[in-house]
């Protein structure tokens, strides 16, 4: 197989990795087909073996492909038009690397320099109320970092800053409609379905198995809203496979339905890329992406922020526009500078080596 490389655009294994993934969901290689050789690939591709050992990696930590000895790499995706077959349940409360530690600090010498440099460049305009969806500047930041990152190409009205996954929560619930049916997972992050009984909307509980949600629980159900953790869902640990990934994606596919992606903790994946996100392998515009920075910088921060499918950005202004950013001027602001300077990725990085550097003493 020959794939055609801008050799000066970079990064060029991303590339190969992508256009590689691409045939493998199309079915140009098959469940438990072998993948070209390293080196033959390499040459038909006109790049290095390094190159195609980088994006090979990143198949196998996606959940498309594995490494056998004496075998090479082997498609482990499914491509399969219905639904999975079932995998056996998740063990309640796995603890994962995530759920056992504390993350580092984010360094606090850096966090109070930039609130002395935002304070004597903005001055007085950190008084100001922050536009209902949030300050410009800090939506622009999160944009271009989510397509750095997470692959996640969006105009900056498609993202809404709140304070914290909670209210977020609460505004996607008014968004969609409290006749609406939502799916969360078994086990799921404790406050999502406080949120859920709080304003009085039915669920329904659908069981993680080692894979992710349980295929004839997904279904069988009534929802026409799933709300997701695909990465390392919380406190059971799973993440969702690829095959399991684009399961969801075929089910939300269906007479409308809506996929809520909960991207906690991502950020400090020991792999060599987050795990893809739903919000970036959809086409259908049907999944909406949420995040905080609790993790990544303090919870005392307490922003968050959504991105929402296109089509909903003018239902949410006419609906809920008139909300009030809930995430002071002057934090915003902060956020934009840690962003912007390098020092919030500067961060994200350190705790990534410092996670696989553990991990490999054990």
């Amino acid at each position: 197989m020959k794939y055609i490389i801008d050799t000066k655009k970079r990064p060029v294994y991303l590339q190969l990795y992508r256009l590689i993934r691409d045939d493998i969901i199309n079915g140009l290689y098959p469940h438990n087909t072998k993948l070209p050789s390293k080196r033959n690939l390499a040459q038909d591709s006109g790049v290095s073996t390094v190159t195609v050992e980088h994006a090979y990696a990143l198949l196998c930590d996606e959940g498309y492909a594995e490494a056998r000895e004496r075998s090479g790499y082997i498609v482990t995706f499914r491509r399969n038009d219905g639904f999975a077959v079932s995998a056996k349940p998740a063990l309640a409360y796995h603890a994962s690397y995530q759920s056992r530690h504390s993350y580092p600090d984010f360094p606090i010498s850096v966090l109070s320099k930039t609130m002395r440099k935002v304070l004597a460049d903005h001055g007085d305009l950190l008084l100001e109320k922050s536009p209902n969806s949030g300050c410009t500047e800090l939506r622009e930041a999160i944009k271009h970092y989510l397509a750095r990152n997470r692959g996640i190409s969006v105009d900056t009205q498609q993202i809404i800053i709140g304070a914290g996954s909670e209210y977020l929560y609460g505004l996607i619930v008014e968004l969609l409609g409290r006749n609406s049916i939502f799916a969360i997972e078994s086990p799921s992050y404790k406050k999502i379905e406080q949120v859920y009984m709080a304003t009085e909307i039915k669920y329904e509980a659908l069981p993680l198995t080692q894979s992710g949600i349980d295929s004839d629980a997904l279904s069988k159900t009534s929802a026409h809203i799933l709300h997701t953790t695909p990465y390392r869902s919380y406190p059971s640990g799973v993440t969702a496979t690829a095959s399991k990934r684009h399961e969801y994606l075929r089910w939300a596919s269906e007479n409308q339905r809506y996929i809520i992606e909960d991207d906690f903790e991502s950020e400090f994946s020991v792999s060599t890329k987050p795990t893809e996100t739903l919000f970036a392998l959809s086409d259908k515009d049907n999944v909406i992406y949420l995040n905080t920075f609790s993790k990544t910088i303090s919870p005392s921060l307490r922003i968050g922020y959504t991105v929402l499918p296109k089509h909903l950005v003018s239902v949410y202004e006419k609906k809920l526009g008139f909300y009030s950013c809930t995430v002071p001027t002057f934090m915003q602001y902060v956020l934009t500078e840690l962003i912007d300077n390098g020092d919030f990725e500067r961060h994200i990085n350190r705790v990534r080596r410092k996670i696989r550097k553990e991990l490999n003493d054990k």
